[in-house]
């Protein structure tokens, strides 16, 4: 080899190792700066405390001064605090119908927050890395439309529409699906929904989720949802933005669920109510027996300031075709609807509320399954349950490719 190719071959290898180095040195300015930003939004969202208590499960939750919790950042709310919880549930409301034996990991020592505090799961660096970008944590993936197909969400619910409704409540029992990939949940819920299913839609949502991607585990959590442009840019889950105003200090949303239903075995279920409270239009949140949880203050919705033109009970899942073909992420306890009680996931006692602050049986009651040979559902009446669904499935499988 002469002078000049040695030369040559040495200035090449050179640069190659020179753009290797900025690669590298560019990747983790990125990584660092991306850091920088996570730690910002970390503390934003992470409110002082003046207790925390340590769960079985990893989380740890923090007791926040009520008036200091994300809610208050919001320009219409900052130097205020919580309003009083209201005078009147709705007519017909009656706590002996649901049961108490679940709870939460974390309250299973029977500690929890002092009053004048809220308890709040502590968001980690972990949670906020694992979201694709910093924009989307703690949202759902723009594209979700629960009258179509689209965007990999698929559902099974029952929903009643037509009307002007100021609430909904339902029991459900709760479920540990599996999910297959981590950027995939599988959720059942509550839906209390206004406008149209484009870039205005406005929703109210409460119930239980199993989420790899926003909590780290696969437990099923208690959590909330509200948007009021379709997923866009408003909105987030649980206390992860400035909206919903927590009261309780005994229950932490975001935080799993103890115990859950098993296959053949004991069934435990949470109740959820959302209503419009007449007197000031806030709609507020319900938990289990009677439990207020907090409310929604009216102001951050369009359509939403008056009454709901839907509301909707059941199931949805992320099917992300990571491999090229339908994921084995569970709906319910992976079951299909036909299995009945004990095998698979219900939803009971279904009750709407009207203008009259009334809670209300369902009337026209329509079912949607838009992949029932992954996931189906069917509906039923009795004097026990009142109206009441069976929905769920296993995802993949010979009929759901």
């Amino acid at each position: 080899m002469s002078s000049q190719s040695t030369t040559i071959l040495i200035f090449a290898c050179t640069m190659v190792i020179l753009l290797s180095m900025f690669v590298v040195e560019s990747s983790i300015q990125i990584n660092e700066t991306r850091l920088t930003r996570v730690r910002l939004h970390l503390n934003k969202i992470n409110k002082p405390f003046v207790k925390t208590i340590q769960s079985p499960d990893g989380d740890v939750i923090d007791c926040v001064v009520s008036h200091l919790q994300p809610a208050f950042d919001h320009p219409k709310l900052r130097g205020q605090r919580p309003l009083e919880p209201p005078v009147e549930r709705p007519k017909g409301h009656n706590s002996s119908d649901e049961r108490l034996e679940t709870i939460q990991l974390w309250a299973e020592s029977n500690e929890f927050c002092p009053k004048g505090t809220i308890p709040i799961r502590r968001t980690t660096e972990n949670d906020v890395l694992r979201a694709s970008s910093l924009r989307k944590f703690g949202r759902k993936i723009r594209g979700v439309r629960h009258d179509t197909m689209s965007g990999g969400h698929e559902h099974a619910v029952a929903f009643v529409n037509g009307d002007k409704y100021y609430g909904a409540k339902a029991s459900m029992n709760v479920w540990t699906p599996e999910v297959t990939d981590a950027s995939e949940f599988s959720l059942s819920q509550l839906w209390v929904i206004s406008g149209s299913f484009g870039n205005d839609l406005n929703t109210i949502e409460a119930g239980w989720q199993v989420s790899p991607e926003l909590y780290g585990d696969g437990y099923p959590r208690f959590f909330t949802y509200w948007t009021t442009d379709a997923y866009q840019t408003t909105g987030c889950y649980n206390l992860l933005c400035s909206g919903f105003v927590q009261t309780n200090n005994r229950i932490a949303i975001g935080a799993a669920i103890s115990p859950r239903s098993s296959y053949n075995g004991k069934q435990f279920d949470i109740g959820v109510m959302i209503w419009k409270d007449p007197k000031h239009g806030h709609w507020w949140l319900q938990f289990g027996s009677g439990v207020l949880i907090g409310y929604w203050p009216s102001f951050l919705f369009t359509h939403l300031q008056k009454e709901a033109s839907m509301v909707q009970f059941g199931g949805e899942v992320v099917n992300s075709r990571s491999r090229g073909y339908h994921t084995n992420t569970q709906m319910g306890s992976g079951h299909f609807a036909d299995e009945g009680f004990g095998k698979a996931a219900y939803f009971r006692n279904l009750l709407v509320v009207d203008w009259d602050n009334s809670l209300l049986p369902l009337t026209n009651l329509h079912l949607l399954a838009d992949h029932p040979n992954c996931y189906d559902i069917k509906a039923g009446k009795n004097n026990v349950w009142g109206n009441y669904i069976y929905y769920g499935g296993p995802g993949r499988n010979a009929g759901c490719q």
